[in-house]
């Protein structure tokens, strides 16, 4: 962690460290900016939904990275490589250490299909190229409530802000693509899934502020890992415009392993 470059595994004061230093390129302080802001700050007198995420950016808790495209096979599997090294350090580091990935915005605006086709596209990638198996545990099936994402065996949840979004002001990043990759361990050690009566109360918070943030109903696809009726895929990139998301999860997981070579 921390080593020099910029496709590293950085710690929060790391990379304001450097930043500030002019050590990064423009666009990771551009996204930083705005994420900090976006966390810290509060719309409509609301503060950011997600007092979680809120506490651990104020605290120093998140870890980050930066991935210089969407698209490109090295890029991503660099990226991999990054998260990878997370999941070995994130434990000892904090309670609530996210891993922020800050993307490099497109030359040319994009649709929000586009995003989702871009997420996809990086989530199968870092599966066909998982130096583990898929958990026994964990369906391959995206249209079964206790499916979700998986690296290396480890069950996590990648939620997005992105430029698409005019709505819902929680999830929108006006530089580009931004994910937050959050082990399900990190849930479970803050006791806040959602067979925990703090789980239930913390959803009702985020609930209450989520609709006085963005100044809209929250959104129909929300819910919790694990409940009949709620799916993880449809959370990972909440739709602005339904005639531009997936009607089905566009990734495929398999538990043959290691995997075939994969085309990126």
């Amino acid at each position: 962690m921390n080593e020099p470059g910029t496709q590293v595994l950085m710690d929060q004061d790391t990379l304001v460290e450097r930043i500030d230093a002019s050590e990064l390129p423009e666009w990771v302080e551009a996204h930083w900016k705005t994420f900090r802001e976006g966390l810290l700050g509060q719309r409509n007198g609301t503060p950011f939904p997600c007092f979680f995420g809120a506490k651990s950016v104020a605290n120093g808790d998140p870890l980050y990275t930066v991935c210089p495209s969407m698209s490109d096979a090295e890029a991503l599997l660099s990226l991999r490589d990054t998260i990878l090294e997370y999941l070995d350090v994130y434990r000892d580091h904090s309670d609530r250490a996210s891993l922020v990935t800050f993307f490099k915005p497109p030359t040319e605006p994009m649709s929000e299909r586009e995003y989702h086709n871009a997420l996809w596209h990086i989530l199968q990638t870092l599966h066909l190229h998982d130096p583990g198996p898929w958990p026994e545990d964990i369906p391959t099936d995206p249209d079964d409530p206790y499916w979700e994402f998986c690296l290396r065996g480890e069950p996590m949840f990648p939620t997005c802000r992105a430029p698409f979004y005019e709505k819902r002001k929680s999830r929108y990043c006006s530089i580009g693509l931004e994910i937050t990759f959050q082990p399900r361990a990190l849930f479970e050690r803050l006791d806040v899934t959602a067979d925990t009566e703090a789980g239930h109360q913390a959803r009702e918070v985020i609930q209450d502020r989520l609709e006085g943030y963005d100044g809209v109903c929250p959104h129909a696809d929300l819910g919790d890992w694990g409940v009949e009726g709620d799916r993880e895929w449809l959370q990972y990139m909440l739709s602005e415009d339904e005639s531009q998301a997936p009607d089905e999860c566009p990734i495929t997981v398999t538990r043959e392993h290691p995997k075939p070579g994969a085309r990126i």
